[in-house]
């Protein structure tokens, strides 16, 4: 199986994907003696912070006067919608156990093909199809197979 273009988009996916676990574990462990969503708050300014030095660093915040309109409503749209998730997903894990709390968060993989098609008219092969729903299977199968 050959990738078209550059795998560098791989390399990082499967980063994200290493540092996704991690967050699940961290935050399991986290959320144990803290609201959840006091927990969400501390995360999201740990983050905030880092990526303001990171941009200080690389002279990123130029930017912000160019970005244009439409950009800041969906980066928005964006931001909600992360923190809705984030809220969630921390609540899940204080209540339930991170390996079966983790597969259902990552149905978001499901959502994200329907609606790329359904939004952003994206087409998917059979093939992609039949990867997007043995992902639903094996989510569901982690968090309820007995």
């Amino acid at each position: 199986m050959s990738l078209p273009g550059s795998s560098a988009w791989l390399v990082f996916a499967l980063l994200s994907a290493g540092f996704a676990a991690l967050t699940a574990i961290f935050a399991k462990i986290g959320v144990a003696e803290v609201n959840s969503n006091l927990a969400t708050l501390i995360r999201t300014v740990i983050i905030a912070a880092i990526l303001g030095v990171f941009l200080a660093a690389t002279d990123g915040l130029r930017a912000l006067s160019s970005i244009p309109a439409r950009s800041w409503l969906f980066l928005s749209f964006s931001a909600l919608a992360t923190g809705a998730s984030w809220a969630c997903y921390f609540r899940a894990l204080q209540l339930g156990d991170a390996a079966r709390v983790a597969p259902i968060d990552k149905l978001s993989v499901v959502l994200v093909a329907i609606f790329a098609v359904i939004f952003l008219g994206e087409r998917l092969s059979a093939a992609n199809w039949l990867g997007v729903g043995l992902i639903a299977c094996g989510a569901l199968l982690i968090a309820f197979g007995k």
